[in-house]
C-alpha cells in the first residue's frame, strides 16, 4: 500500500460541500443527524466510508504514550488517564463519522427524533445493546449516566447537564431531553456521553475514582491488565454486542490494543526501533526525513505513512496565562510573539519543513481570510469594536523573521511593545517605573523534549531583552495538577479543532473557565466578542452565518495574542510494521480518534 495516496478530489463530499448543505428537519425518528443537511449514508449503509468491512480480526497494536498516569477513567477531573481511554473504552447512544464534518449515526440506539427546532431529542435503544459484562443496557443506566457525568464528571461536562431543561423516560427504551435553551448543536451532543453500568456504582464515589476500579462499559474492548504509569492492555471483548451493526463494521479489528509509557520521546524513539512498539506516530519532519533510516525500514519490515486531512490547524505553542498581571497587556503578549524567532527555531527543530500556524482555524474553509474583515463577518464583530484588539477588524498576521538567529527587527520591535507597556532596560534587565523585574515561569512536562528545546532558543532570545525566565518540568500528574488549577505563567498548549465547532467552544474559550478549573481554557480570555460569536455558531440555520461566525471567531482568538503559535502538523507521520494496515479510503480528519487503531487490522 502507498504510503500517500490521497487525493482530495476523490471525496465525493467534501468538507466545504458538507458545511453548506441546506438544514433538514428530521420529521420522525431516523438513523442519524447532521449538524447541517442529511446524513451522508442511507439507512441501509454496509459500513462507514473509511473502514473495511471485510477486514480480518486479529493480532495486536503496541502504542508508545510519553508520559504516565494514575487512573482508569477518563470522565473524571482528578487524575491522569491514557488519552485513548475515552474513546476506546466507552461508546455513547450516538457514533460519530469522522468523514463528514458532525454527523452522528445510530450506536447503542437505534434511532433519534428531534423536535422542530431541536428543541428535544428522543433516542430509542437498541434492545441487544449490553455491557461487556453481558447485562443489558436500560433506561435507567442512561439516565444515571448522563446525572451523574452532568454533576460529578469532569466540568467539561457540567456546560450541556445545565442546558437540560428535562430528562424523561418515554417508553421501555426510549428516553427524551428537553432543552431548556436554543442550540441546534444539544440534540447532536447530547448523542455523545459514555454510558456507565449503574449497578456498578453502588458504595462507590464517582468522582474519586482512580486505578482501584474500571469502569464497565459496552465497547468492543476492555482493560485486561494494567501497570499504572507503565501500560495499559485492551483486549477485544469476543461476546461485545454490537459486531453485527453497520456502523461497527470494519472497526474493532485487533485482538491487543496496548499503550507503552516512557519517560521521553527519544527513549520511546528507540524502544520503536528495538521492535518493542510497533506503531509510533511522529510529528517531528526533520526526524521523520533524517532518522528514520533504521534497518527495519530499510528491510520493509517498517512502513512510513503519510495521513493527511482537511480538519483545523487548531493552536499549538505556548499559551500565556492573563490571570497574571505579568500577561494582562496585549502590547506585553504581542512582544512575547515578536521575540519568538519562529524562522529560526523552525529551520533548526524541522528543517523548515512544517508551516507555521496562522490562527486557530487554518488550513481549513473556517479559518480567517487575510486582510480586513468583510462581509458577514465584519456585521458579526462591529458591535463588539470598541472591545476588540488592534487587527481583528483591520487585519492581522503573524510577525516574519528574516532567519537569522539575532532576529533584529522583531526584537527592536518586541522592545518598543514592552516600552509602550511600561517595561524599559534598566541596568541590563527589563522592568518597570518601580525597577521591579520583568520575569516569568514557563510551565513544562517531563519527557517533553522537543518543547524544552524551543524553549532554549527562546529563552536566548528573551535573554537578548533583559527578561530572563524560569523554565520548571513536573511529573504529568504535577502538570495535570498545575494546568487544571492554572497555576502557571506560560506553559506548552495544544488545542485540536474540528470543521464543525460548536458547545466546545465556550469550554475552550468561555468567560467560566476564567475562574473555574479543570476548563480548557488555559489563557484566562474573558471576550463577550468570543462568546457572541459562539452563539452564532450554536443556532447557525444556514451555512452562511456558521462559516462567518468561525472566521470571526478566529479573528477574536488569534488577535488575543494568547498563545506563540509554533508549526502546524497538517499531515500526519505513522511509521508502523508492514502487517498493520489500513483502508485506501481515509476520513476528511484523517488521523483522529476513530481511526487509528479503530478501522486498523493486522495481515500476516
Amino acid at each position: 500500500m502507498a504510503s500517500e495516496f490521497f487525493s482530495i478530489a476523490r471525496h465525493t463530499c467534501s468538507a466545504f460541500a458538507l458545511i453548506c448543505a441546506a438544514t433538514a428537519t428530521l420529521a420522525e425518528p431516523q438513523h442519524g443527524i447532521a449538524m447541517y443537511g442529511a446524513p451522508a449514508l442511507p439507512q441501509d449503509f454496509v459500513s462507514l466510508p473509511y473502514a473495511n468491512p471485510d477486514a480480518p480480526t486479529g493480532g495486536r497494536i503496541v502504542n508508545g504514550e510519553v508520559g504516565s498516569f494514575d487512573s482508569l477513567n477518563p470522565h473524571i477531573l482528578k487524575g491522569t488517564v491514557p488519552w485513548q481511554l475515552a474513546s476506546l473504552g466507552y461508546e455513547s447512544l450516538m457514533g460519530r463519522s469522522w468523514d463528514e464534518p458532525f454527523t452522528l449515526y445510530g450506536l447503542l440506539a437505534e434511532s433519534i427524533d428531534v423536535g422542530p427546532n431541536r428543541e428535544w431529542a428522543e433516542f430509542t435503544l437498541r434492545p441487544e445493546a449490553a455491557f461487556s459484562d453481558g447485562t443489558p443496557v436500560t433506561i435507567e443506566d442512561v439516565m444515571w449516566s448522563y446525572e451523574t457525568l452532568g454533576t460529578k464528571g469532569h466540568p467539561r461536562y457540567a456546560g450541556t447537564w445545565a442546558k437540560v431543561a428535562s430528562m424523561e423516560q418515554t417508553g421501555p427504551r426510549s428516553l427524551r431531553f428537553t432543552f431548556g435553551v436554543e442550540d441546534r448543536e444539544l440534540a447532536l451532543i447530547i448523542g455523545m456521553r459514555p454510558i456507565f453500568k449503574k449497578a456498578q456504582w453502588e458504595g462507590h464515589d464517582f468522582g474519586a475514582s482512580g486505578i482501584d476500579l474500571i469502569p464497565i462499559g459496552t465497547s468492543p474492548y476492555v482493560i485486561d491488565s494494567f501497570e499504572a504509569g507503565r501500560y495499559v492492555s485492551l483486549r477485544r471483548n469476543p461476546d461485545y454486542w454490537g459486531r453485527d451493526l453497520p456502523f461497527m463494521a470494519g472497526q474493532a479489528n485487533l485482538d491487543e490494543i496496548r499503550m507503552e509509557f516512557y519517560g521521553d520521546g527519544q527513549v520511546m524513539f528507540e524502544a520503536f526501533k528495538a521492535g518493542q512498539l510497533n506503531s509510533l506516530r511522529e510529528n517531528n519532519a526533520e526526524k521523520w526525513d533524517t532518522q528514520y533510516n533504521f534497518p527495519a525500514v530499510q528491510r520493509g519490515d517498517i512502513v512510513k505513512s503519510v495521513i493527511p486531512h482537511q480538519r483545523p490547524s487548531g493552536m499549538t505553542g505556548f499559551v500565556m496565562n492573563t490571570r497574571r498581571d505579568t500577561f494582562k497587556d496585549w502590547r506585553v503578549r504581542e512582544a512575547m510573539i515578536h521575540a519568538f524567532n519562529f524562522e529560526f527555531i523552525n529551520e533548526t527543530m524541522t528543517g523548515g519543513r512544517q508551516p507555521r500556524i496562522t490562527s486557530y482555524f487554518s488550513n481549513s474553509v473556517l479559518g480567517m481570510d487575510a486582510g480586513p474583515a468583510e462581509g458577514r463577518v465584519r456585521d458579526l464583530l462591529t458591535p463588539f469594536a470598541d472591545q476588540l484588539l488592534p487587527g481583528a477588524l483591520e487585519g492581522y498576521s503573524l510577525p516574519t523573521g528574516d532567519g537569522s538567529l539575532r532576529n533584529r527587527s522583531n526584537i527592536s520591535k518586541a522592545m518598543d511593545l514592552m516600552e509602550q507597556a511600561g517595561w524599559t532596560i534598566q541596568d541590563g534587565r527589563m522592568a518597570d517605573a518601580d525597577g521591579r523585574a520583568f520575569s516569568f515561569d514557563i510551565l513544562l512536562p517531563q519527557g517533553s523534549t522537543e518543547e524544552q528545546s524551543i524553549i532554549d532558543l527562546y529563552v536566548q532570545a528573551l535573554e537578548r531583552m533583559g527578561i530572563t525566565p524560569t523554565i520548571t518540568t513536573t511529573d504529568p500528574a504535577q502538570f495535570q495538577e498545575r494546568t487544571n488549577s492554572y497555576d502557571f505563567d506560560m506553559t506548552y498548549y495544544r488545542r485540536g479543532l474540528s470543521l464543525s465547532p460548536g458547545n466546545e467552544q465556550k469550554l475552550y474559550w468561555g468567560s467560566a473557565g476564567v475562574s473555574e478549573p479543570g476548563s480548557r481554557n488555559l489563557m484566562g480570555m474573558n471576550s463577550p466578542a468570543a462568546e457572541a460569536m459562539i452563539d452564532v455558531l450554536l443556532n447557525a440555520a444556514d451555512q452562511e452565518d456558521f462559516v462567518a461566525a468561525a472566521k470571526a471567531l478566529d479573528r477574536v482568538l488569534t488577535t488575543g495574542r494568547y498563545v506563540i503559535p509554533i508549526y502546524q502538523w497538517n499531515v500526519s507521520r505513522i511509521a508502523h510494521a508492514k502487517e498493520l494496515k489500513f483502508p485506501e479510503k481515509l476520513p476528511i480528519y484523517g488521523d483522529w480518534s476513530g481511526w487509528h487503531p479503530d478501522v486498523w487490522w493486522l495481515e500476516d
